[in-house]
C-alpha cells in the first residue's frame, strides 16, 4: 500500500470530475504534509481514475482531474 493511498481513496470516493486542494487539506487527508516524493508516487493516482494537473508552489495546492 502507498503512503499516498488514503488521498487516491478521497479522490475516487467523492467523484468529483476536478479537485483543487491545499496543501493543508491533502495534510487533513493523508495526516503527513506532502514532500517531493508526492512527484513519484503521482503515478498512481492513474489507478483511481485521476490524474495529477498543476502543483503551484505558490498557491500551495495541486489540481486533480478526473480521466
Amino acid at each position: 500500500m502507498s503512503k499516498y493511498e488514503p488521498l487516491w481513496r478521497y479522490l475516487k470516493e467523492n467523484k468529483k470530475s476536478r479537485y483543487k486542494l491545499s496543501y493543508e487539506e491533502i495534510k487533513n487527508i493523508l495526516g503527513f504534509d506532502i514532500d517531493h516524493s508526492f512527484l513519484t508516487y503521482k503515478k498512481e493516482s492513474k489507478e483511481y481514475g485521476y490524474k495529477v494537473g498543476k502543483i503551484s508552489m505558490k498557491e500551495k495546492t495541486v489540481m486533480f482531474n478526473k480521466i
